[in-house]
Order: C-alpha cells, then sequence, then structure tokens
C-alpha cells in the first residue's frame, strides 16, 4: 500500500513538475483560415478608386480573401451578372436603385442579425442616412450601411469675375435676398463678353431642396405639397428673370455653364470631381447653401450610397466584416482628408475634408458642414405604387425648364406635372 501511495510523487519527479505546479501551457496554433475569393460589385465605381481607398486595407486584415471586383460595364451589370449566376458577395447599392437593383433580382440580405451580432453601433452615422434606407425598405429592414461620399449643395463662386466688377464675395448663410442681389449686378455685358450672374444643376437642385419636399407625395397619387413646390420655383425664377442671365435651353448645358468661366455663381452639389466643373485655371471657392425664406437653416443633399450583402453568399459573415472594415473610422479618415464627406458624425473626420486634396485644401471647406444636412424626402406609404426616381425627376426638371423660359407660368406646369405623374402611376398599377 505504501509503494501504491509513492506512485504519484514518482510521476511527478520523472515529469519534472512538483506537486501542486502545472505543466508548461500548451502553445495555441495560430487558426489558418482557407483561402478564397470575395466577389465585390459596384456600379461606376472604377477599380483604381476601389484598390485606393479600400483593398490595401482589406488585404492586410484579411490576408487568406482573394478580392475579385467589378465596376459593371457593357454585358457585366449586375443584372447580367445574375443572369449568369455569377453574383457577387457585396453590393454597391443606393436608395433610388433599391428595388430594381438590388431587391427584385432577388439580392435582398438584411443586415439586422450582423449588427446584433458583432454588436456594431449603428449610431456612428448620420441618422437620416439610416433611416432614409429603412424607409425605403419594403417593411423597413437594413438593406445596407451608408458609405461616403454623400452630396451636399454649395454655391460655388468665381472670385475673379467678382474683383473684376468689384462685388463682395458670397458669405455662408448669406439670405436669399443676398445671392439675387449679387447676381444682379454680375449679369451683364463687358467688351461685348455676356456674363452670367448665376446658373445651376436644377435637376439636382430641385431634387435635393432644402424643404426636403418630395415629388409625388407620399400618401396620395399627385404632386407633393404643390403651394411649396412654388415657392421653390419662384425663388429660382427671380434669378432667371434677370436680364442677361437666361436659363440655356439644354440642361446639360445649364448644368455645365459655370465651367465656362462667365458665370459667377453656381449652385450644385459638391463632390471630389467638382474641380471638374470649375472654370479652368480661374479663381473660385465655394460658399454655403443661401437660406431660401421660409426653408429650414440645413444643407440640401443627396444621400450616399451603401454597402450591402446577397443573400447567396456563402461568406456572410466575414462580408459583413469586411463591410465593417470599409466603414472604419481609419478609412473614412483618409476618405475625408482627399475630399469625400464622411458618413459618420465623427467631428475630427468632419473636420478633415479635404486637408490633403491639392485643391480643396485651399477652399472654405466649412461651407459643406456650416449648415446640418437637410432630412430625405419622404417616400411613398408602403402598398402604394411608386414612380421610378429619375422619371419624377426628370418630368419636375422640364416644368422648372419650361417655366424658366417663359413658356408657361408656374401654377400652370405644377399642375401639367402633376397630370404626368398621375399617368406615370396609372402605367405602374397596370404593369
Amino acid at each position: 500500500m505504501t509503494a501504491l501511495l509513492l506512485i504519484p510523487f514518482v510521476l511527478s519527479a520523472c515529469s519534472g513538475v512538483q506537486s501542486g505546479e502545472q505543466g508548461p501551457p500548451e502553445t495555441k496554433q495560430p487558426e489558418v483560415k482557407k483561402p478564397y475569393t470575395m466577389f465585390v460589385f459596384a456600379q461606376s465605381v472604377t477599380e483604381e478608386e476601389f484598390n485606393e481607398r479600400f483593398k490595401t486595407a482589406l488585404e492586410r486584415k484579411f490576408p487568406h480573401i482573394t478580392f475579385r471586383y467589378s465596376a459593371g460595364g457593357k454585358g457585366a451589370s449586375i443584372t447580367d451578372l445574375v443572369a449568369q449566376g455569377d453574383i457577387p458577395d457585396i453590393i454597391r447599392t443606393d436608395v433610388p436603385t433599391l428595388q430594381t437593383g438590388y431587391l427584385d433580382l432577388g439580392l435582398g440580405q438584411d443586415l439586422t442579425s450582423f449588427v446584433q451580432t458583432h454588436k456594431y453601433d449603428l449610431n456612428r452615422f448620420v441618422p437620416s442616412f439610416i433611416q432614409e434606407l429603412t424607409e425605403a425598405a419594403p417593411a423597413g429592414e437594413l438593406y445596407g450601411l451608408p458609405v461616403p461620399p454623400y452630396y451636399p449643395m454649395v454655391l460655388y463662386y468665381n472670385k475673379d469675375l467678382f474683383d473684376k466688377f468689384g462685388v463682395t464675395y458670397p458669405k455662408d448663410g448669406m439670405p436669399w435676398e443676398d445671392l439675387v442681389a449679387k447676381a444682379r449686378q454680375l449679369s451683364r455685358t463687358d467688351g461685348g463678353v455676356p456674363y452670367r450672374g448665376f446658373s445651376m444643376n436644377y435637376l439636382s437642385v430641385l431634387r435635393d431642396n432644402p424643404f426636403s419636399l418630395p415629388i409625388l407625395d407620399p400618401k396620395a397619387d399627385q404632386l407633393s405639397a404643390s403651394d411649396k413646390w412654388k415657392t421653390i420655383f419662384d425663388h429660382y425664377l427671380r434669378l432667371y428673370a434677370l436680364p442677361n442671365n437666361k436659363i440655356e435651353t439644354v440642361r446639360a448645358n445649364e448644368t455645365n455653364a459655370f465651367a465656362k468661366g462667365n458665370v459667377a455663381m453656381q449652385i450644385d452639389s459638391y463632390s471630389i470631381a467638382a474641380v471638374n466643373k470649375a472654370p479652368k485655371d480661374a479663381n473660385w471657392d465655394m460658399a454655403a447653401y443661401p437660406l431660401m425664406e421660409g426653408a429650414p437653416k440645413v444643407t440640401g443633399q443627396r444621400g450616399p450610397a451603401y454597402w450591402s450583402l446577397t443573400k447567396q453568399s456563402k461568406h456572410q459573415d466575414e462580408a459583413f466584416q469586411v463591410i465593417m472594415q470599409m466603414l472604419s473610422d481609419e478609412i473614412q479618415m483618409s476618405d475625408s482628408m482627399k475630399g469625400a464627406p464622411t458618413t459618420l458624425v465623427n467631428p475630427s473626420i468632419q473636420a478633415a475634408l479635404g486637408k490633403e486634396h491639392p485643391v480643396y485644401r485651399t477652399k472654405n471647406m466649412k461651407a459643406i458642414s456650416y449648415f446640418p444636412p437637410a432630412s430625405y424626402a419622404k417616400k411613398r406609404d408602403r402598398g402604394l405604387k411608386d414612380v421610378p426616381l429619375a422619371t419624377q425627376q426628370s418630368l419636375l426638371g422640364d416644368a422648372f425648364l419650361q417655366t424658366a423660359r417663359g413658356q408657361v407660368d408656374v401654377n400652370t406646369a405644377l399642375r401639367e406635372l402633376g397630370d404626368k405623374l398621375k399617368l406615370e402611376l396609372d402605367k405602374e398599377k397596370n404593369k
């Protein structure tokens, strides 16, 4: 019996471990993840941009994943890819095409469960960007997370023309009357050369108005709040009624008028590519969107696009982690410094806008966030037929152009717009 009692001690002594001590900890081998390819699709966003903004950071964090990317193109649209059975894991969506370019194709994947699993904080984002997407979804689903940039409205101005004619520069937060007064002073002919005081990208400006006014009524089959649309039209028509400031008869020409160098001011959306809208070699800058009488103190804006999953993806959880990385503070700070407005509420990232951009670091970038972004325009109530936003915008733009050219009065234009919207709704109902 004594011999038996000694056995544990002998074994411990032989193993070099004293009684009451533990052996050396086992070395845990790092998990080796099986390599695979993840397919990312973003219509019209070049592969060069994707690589510059995201790919390096993604490959560093996910070394086992090879990222395949497509920007679409002929024979490679998302519709083509779905038909071919070549479905991406991640797709870039937006609100206007959420239904036709994502849900109707059977790709929709609600992200709510992934947000819960990863305890992902949606409060990082500008609230309206999340709210607009969930309101646009059939049952309030979260079909994506907002990716920079978004597109706030700003007032571009040509400082050379202001200097030439001795007019003071526009200021952030100036009232609409000041905009009209400056446009009047700058609409003239000098040395046989015509100069215009004002132009605008009216399709975007009307859609992204500071009242957040939708075109089609959210609850009824009619034009939304025609009295408010009349107010908006009247504000801009005052500018186009000025002598020597006639609107271009072709929409694209009016949108591109500022770049010609003989237009003093233009309202349009801000974007990284906005430098291409400015006159070449001109001394230009930006001011905040002027305050329209009766409107809230906000900046009209077009919301961002979204990173979304597809329900066909075999790597959904890791694809969600990839989206998390693409929307990280680190990448959004880099985006902001290069000139892309962040979708986050982080003030330091907002303040960094354009700091590393060769042009924008010299501009009044505070104009973009001088007022908070306007809320999104309310969507149609669920269950009501809708007209594609692109169609609504086109009809609205045509109505404005007719009034600005003096072909019809505002009341007639808006009444006819309402009739055309009803015809489009009838088409949707009969499909």
